[in-house]
């Protein structure tokens, strides 16, 4: 199946745009695409007419050429009769926006639409969704733009049953700053479904990181998920509903998926090297960390800080996370004494935690994160950096950036989240080290590190 028309068309219809009504979702959907997308847009209404200038045409038979990606937000009942239209017009996908399918118990429609795509080959992600937000080609989501902050391109692909939460993510990304190359809502997942969007997610050369928020499968279908993300080249990041016999029922209403036995579920996650995220926050910790360092560990950390409080709590969630905190040898110890500053020598503990105290400079940090890189039992290190210490400049994040892009080992950061922090929160991002503003946040991102693991 070839999904390249759906996130990567060079042009796109329009399907069910009002003539009268602007703040129709159609209308929503192609005014943005017209105005801020590279993609071709045709708007598309049966009563045909002008549109702010431009012509709408009756029938996507009517288009001046094939396009390669249809946007169908019709009444469900026309839906069938647009998607046979499509095919014989030689569009080559679409993503099916409306709703009144299976989630409301019209399955026999949905199982229509199915027959018709299948028979045709013809691929469509929906219904009930909000589509596709593809950063470098075009965004089918019914939402005005400055209603939404949308994330920088990068490197993290978001899958998701439900449209509300991958907006939570998106804009979530957009805060944190972690990058989005594709965002796909899936709706009920009646054609294109999670299976079939490993192949061409695993091929794409933006994306580094998979994330999927599912709400259950279909029989048998859960079994081939799991398949199918063991042998992914690539991390693969998921966010389970239907934890309990309520929310069981909520999924059930809302996609009409079967939510199936979440334990056993989660177990085989786990077992497959699957990151398995338990809320929103810690899917959001989960993508920024592994966006940086696509890498396992067995999880060994060192903690550098220069307050001992932080130390002494960043330390208690590790072990509360799976994670440990191994005790440093009296001479490992002296070798990092040896490279700090003589004015902190005699006041910094170095047993890790390493406490470089409130006396500590930038040189002190930079020193100490070179020798436990070079520690064969460290495997990540967490920097929490408080940057209203005197001694702390704004250069900090770049220079202990390049001490891991060096030594190849991941590198997590603290930094409280305030805006004169942002240079030195940058000096990280930038270089490719995840920034966390709450030490909790931290240490999950060096947990996803370890509950990724790969099998070849």
């Amino acid at each position: 199946m070839n999904l390249r028309p759906l996130f990567e068309p060079q042009s796109i219809a329009v399907i069910g745009v009002s003539l009268h009504n602007d703040m129709h979702p159609s209308n929503l959907i192609y005014y943005k695409n017209l105005y801020r997308y590279p993609v071709e847009a045709y708007p598309v209404n049966p009563k045909a007419g002008i549109l702010k200038g431009e012509r709408a045409f009756s029938s996507v038979r009517d288009l001046p050429h094939p396009v390669d990606l249809a946007v169908i937000s019709a009444r469900s009942d026309v839906v069938p009769a647009i998607m046979e239209e499509c095919i014989e017009a030689g569009i080559k996908g679409a993503a099916i926006i409306s709703g009144g399918f299976a989630e409301v118990g019209n399955s026999a429609l949905q199982d229509r639409i199915v027959s018709i795509a299948r028979e045709a080959d013809f691929p469509f992600v929906g219904p009930n969704c909000l589509g596709i937000y593809s950063p470098a080609y075009f965004d089918s989501f019914f939402i005005a733009p400055e209603r939404i902050n949308v994330p920088e391109r990068g490197n993290v692909a978001v899958v998701s049953q439900s449209g509300g939460l991958l907006v939570d993510q998106m804009i979530g990304f957009s805060v944190e700053g972690i990058g989005l190359s594709l965002a796909v809502s899936i709706g009920n997942k009646a054609f294109v479904r999670e299976i079939e969007l490993f192949d061409y997610l695993e091929e794409n050369e933006e994306t580094k990181v998979i994330c999927f928020y599912v709400e259950g499968f279909q029989e048998d279908e859960g079994r081939e998920f799991l398949k199918r993300a063991k042998v992914c080249k690539k991390p693969v990041i998921v966010l389970k509903a239907g934890k309990s016999p309520s929310g069981q029922k909520a999924v059930s209403s809302h996609t009409a998926s079967l939510a199936g036995d979440y334990r056993v579920f989660s177990s085989l996650m786990s077992q497959n090297g699957i990151v398995e995220a338990m809320d929103q926050t810690e899917l959001l910790y989960f993508c920024e960390s592994l966006s940086a360092h696509q890498t396992s560990i067995k999880g060994n950390v060192s903690i550098v800080t220069l307050s001992g409080g932080h130390g002494a709590l960043a330390t208690d969630l590790c072990m509360q996370y799976g994670l440990t905190v191994p005790a440093l040898s009296e001479g490992e110890q002296d070798f990092i004494k040896k490279r700090l500053r003589p004015a902190i020598t005699n006041i910094a503990s170095c047993s890790n935690p390493v406490d470089l105290t409130g006396s500590s400079t930038d040189d002190d940090f930079v020193e100490a994160a070179r020798v436990l890189s070079e520690m064969e039992q460290i495997e990540c290190i967490l920097m929490l950096l408080l940057p209203y210490a005197p001694g702390v400049t704004s250069d900090l994040g770049a220079r202990l950036s390049i001490v891991s892009r060096q030594s190849g080992k991941p590198m997590i950061a603290y930094v409280p989240r305030l805006e004169k922090y942002r240079m030195l929160i940058e000096g990280f991002e930038i270089n490719g080290v995840p920034v966390a503003h709450s030490i909790e946040g931290a240490v999950h991102m060096a947990q996803a590190l370890k509950k990724y693991r790969t099998f070849s």
